[in-house]
């Protein structure tokens, strides 16, 4: 019988789910970023209601984290094919 292996410190704090959409190189790339940026907020609001991050400091670290989403979003070219009357 082997021993089982420790789970993996870096998969623990940064866990990844399957994607499940349309597969293209864009989505997946995206929904890295999205998993990513969804991780970090979590860290952040963890840290403010804990009262080891200001609220406002908070605030502006989750207001750069959402450019760098918007960024990446208009960078892999995510919802620029869509019909007019899919858009929001």
């Amino acid at each position: 019988m082997s021993a089982e292996q420790p789970p993996d410190k870096d998969h623990f704090l940064y866990p990844r789910s399957r994607y499940r959409g349309e597969f293209t190189p864009e989505n997946l790339a995206f929904n890295a970023n999205l998993q990513e940026f969804a991780q970090k907020i979590g860290y952040i609001c963890a840290l403010e209601t804990g009262g080891k991050m200001p609220s406002k400091e908070a605030y502006q670290r989750i207001k750069e984290l959402w450019k760098e989403l918007k960024l990446s979003k208009h960078g892999l070219g995510i919802g620029e094919n869509q019909p007019d009357g899919d858009s929001p």
